[in-house]
C-alpha cells in the first residue's frame, strides 16, 4: 500500500500519522484488515518493531483494534465520507490576528546550507572556545541554579553582571533593579509595545529599519511614522512636532544602513522626547563591535530625564539560540514590565541565566568579545579587499567601521536588475540579500547587505570574486532586464549613494564620514 512518511520525528510516529491519515481519508476502509506487520515493514524498509509500535498507537487511539490470531483491523466507529483534503479557511478571529496576516514577508531568512557562500547578515561568528566554555558553565549551573520557577525580573546575579558590564562598556549607569531579563530583543519590543502603546498610537521608526521590530509594533496596532536615516542617523528635525508616543531607534549602529547617530542628533532626540513627552526605545544593535574607532556610548548614557528604554541582547555577541536579552527601564516602568513579563512566560530559563551570569562574572564573556572583535576585523578586511579587487566597476560602499555587515550600493541598478542579480548569484551558489525590503516609505535604492561574520576570510575572498563575476555577467545582459539609473538613488538625505548622471559607477571605496561626537 502507498504510505508517505513526512520525515518529522521517529519512524514509528511518522508511520502512525500516515496510517491515521489513510484511515480518516477513507483510503483504509472501516473493518478492513491492516497489512501484516512483516509485509508492511518489508515494503516500507522499516523494522517490524517500528510497524508494531505504530499499530499499537492506532489501537490506543481507538482507530484500530487487534484481534488475536487474525490481525489488526480498522474500527467501524468512523466518520462517514472521510475528511476534506484541505481545512476550510478561517477568517481572523481578532483584530490582532488580522494585523498578523497583513504583515509583509520577512526579508531575513536562515543561512542556506545549499549555497557555497552566503553573505547573510545578522549571523554571528561561531567561536569554538565559547562553545566549550558555555558547556562547562551550563553543566555547573544545572547543579546549583535550583528547580523552582524563575524570578520574572531575572536572576539577581545576572542582572548585577549586566549592570557592571554596561557601566564599563556602554557608559550606562543604572541599578541592577532597573534591569529586567527577557527572551531576546524581540520579546522586549513586543512587551514594551503592550505597556506603552494603545491601538492607533503614533510610533516613529527608522526608514530603512529593522523588520522584526516594525512587525511587532504593527501587530500591536501602532500607527507607524517612518522617518528617513542619513549618514548621521535618524533625521531628528523631520520628526512630527507632537502626537508621537514612541520612537524606536538603533543609534550605535543603525540597521541596515550602518549609520552612527551623531552627538548633536542624540542630544536633539533626547530634547524632543522631553518636549513631546514620548518614550525612546534604544535597540543597541551591534553596539559592541567597532573597528578603527573608539567605542560609542549608548544614548541611554546621556539620558538625565528617564525617557530612554535601553534594549540589549546576547544573540549577536554569543549566539541567537540562547534567547536572552535585557531591558534597562526607567524606574517608573519597571513594575509594569516585570508584571507583563510574568504574564507572558513567567520568566526566562534560570539555568541559562545562571550560566551566563557566571560567564560574565568570570571574565570569560569579555575575553570572548575581544576574540570575536579581532576575528571580525580580519573577516571584514578580507571582504573589503575582495570587493576592491573584484567588484570595483559596479559596487561601492560606505563604511561605518562597526557591526557585522556592510552595505554595497549599486547606483546604476534598478530593483529589477538587483533581483536578477540575486537569482543569478543563487544559481551560482552565492547568497545575496537586497536592502530594498527594509524600506517602508522612502524609495528604496539598489543595494546589498553583505554579511561577513559567518564566513572565513578565505571564503569571503572567494565570495567577493564570485560576486564580481555575477555583477559583470548580469550587467552584460540585454537592457530589458532593467539596468538603468535609479531615481530613488538621488533622493535628498537618504542613506543611499549619490547619483546624478549616467557616468560609470564609482569604484569601491571607503568614504570617510565626518568625525562624530561621542
Amino acid at each position: 500500500m502507498f504510505l508517505e512518511l513526512d520525515g518529522n520525528g521517529p519512524r514509528y510516529s511518522q508511520l502512525t500519522r500516515a496510517l491515521k491519515q489513510a484511515i480518516l481519508r477513507g483510503q483504509l476502509k472501516a473493518g478492513s484488515r491492516l497489512p501484516a506487520t512483516r509485509a508492511l515493514a518489508s515494503e516500507l524498509g522499516l523494522s517490524r518493531n517500528t510497524v508494531l509500535t505504530a499499530y499499537e498507537s492506532l489501537c490506543a487511539e481507538q482507530l484500530a483494534v487487534a484481534a488475536a490470531g487474525s490481525g489488526t483491523f480498522v474500527r467501524r466507529v468512523m466518520m462517514t465520507g472521510g475528511f476534506a483534503a484541505e481545512a476550510p479557511e478561517v477568517p481572523p478571529q481578532t483584530r490582532y490576528a488580522a494585523r498578523l496576516r497583513s504583515l509583509p514577508p520577512l526579508a531575513l531568512r536562515a543561512v542556506s546550507t545549499q549555497l557555497a557562500y552566503d553573505l547573510q547578515y545578522g549571523e554571528p561568528l561561531a567561536d569554538p572556545l565559547l562553545a566549550n566554555a558555555w558547556r562547562r558553565e551550563l553543566a555547573r549551573a544545572a547543579l546549583r541554579a535550583g528547580w523552582r520557577y524563575p524570578s520574572s525580573a531575572g536572576l539577581p546575579a545576572l542582572r548585577q553582571a549586566i549592570r557592571d558590564y554596561l557601566a564599563r562598556r556602554r557608559g550606562v549607569v543604572c541599578h541592577a533593579d532597573d534591569i529586567v531579563i527577557v527572551n531576546g530583543a524581540q520579546q522586549a519590543v513586543a512587551l514594551l509595545a503592550r505597556l506603552l502603546l494603545n491601538e492607533g498610537d503614533a510610533v516613529v521608526v527608522e526608514d530603512p529599519g529593522y523588520q522584526l521590530a516594525t512587525h511587532a509594533l504593527r501587530a500591536h496596532g501602532a500607527r507607524l511614522l517612518p522617518v528617513q536615516v542619513d549618514a548621521e542617523g535618524l533625521q531628528v528635525d523631520a520628526l512630527p512636532p507632537d502626537g508621537v508616543r514612541l520612537v524606536h531607534v538603533t543609534p550605535s549602529h543603525q540597521f541596515p544602513s550602518g549609520a552612527v547617530m551623531s552627538l548633536e542628533r542624540r542630544l536633539a532626540l533626547l530634547q524632543y522626547a522631553v518636549a513631546a513627552q514620548c518614550w525612546l526605545i534604544e535597540d543597541d544593535y551591534d553596539g559592541e563591535f567597532r573597528y578603527d574607532a573608539a567605542a560609542i556610548p549608548a544614548l541611554r548614557s546621556l539620558d538625565v530625564r528617564n525617557r530612554v528604554v535601553y534594549v540589549g541582547s546576547f544573540s549577536k555577541v554569543l549566539f541567537p539560540g540562547l534567547r536572552l536579552g535585557y531591558v534597562v527601564c526607567p524606574p517608573g516602568l519597571r513594575d509594569d514590565l516585570v508584571n507583563g513579563k510574568r504574564l507572558d512566560d513567567i520568566g526566562c530559563g534560570v539555568i541559562e541565566q545562571a550560566a551566563l551570569a557566571e560567564l560574565m562574572a568570570s571574565g570569560a564573556f569579555e575575553r570572548h568579545l575581544r576574540r570575536t572583535a579581532a576575528e571580525l576585523r580580519r573577516r571584514r578586511a578580507a571582504l573589503l579587499d575582495g570587493l576592491a579587487r573584484h567588484c570595483a566597476s559596479h559596487l561601492h560602499y560606505e563604511d561605518s567601521r562597526a557591526g557585522m555587515h556592510l552595505v554595497g550600493w549599486l547606483p546604476r541598478w534598478s530593483a529589477a536588475a538587483v533581483q536578477a542579480l540575486v537569482a543569478h548569484a543563487q544559481a551560482r551558489g552565492l547568497g545575496l540579500h537586497p536592502i530594498g525590503p527594509h524600506y517602508l516609505a522612502a524609495p528604496a535604492p539598489a543595494g546589498l547587505l553583505l554579511g561577513f561574520a559567518a564566513l572565513s576570510p578565505k571564503q569571503l575572498q572567494a565570495a567577493a570574486a564570485r560576486l564580481g563575476e555575477c555583477l559583470r555577467e548580469v550587467a552584460g545582459w540585454p537592457q530589458e532586464v532593467g539596468l538603468s539609473w535609479s531615481g530613488s538613488s538621488a533622493r535628498s538625505g537618504a542613506a543611499a549613494p549619490p547619483s546624478g548622471s549616467a557616468a560609470p559607477a564609482a569604484v569601491v571605496r571607503a568614504r570617510s564620514s565626518r568625525r562624530r561626537g561621542t
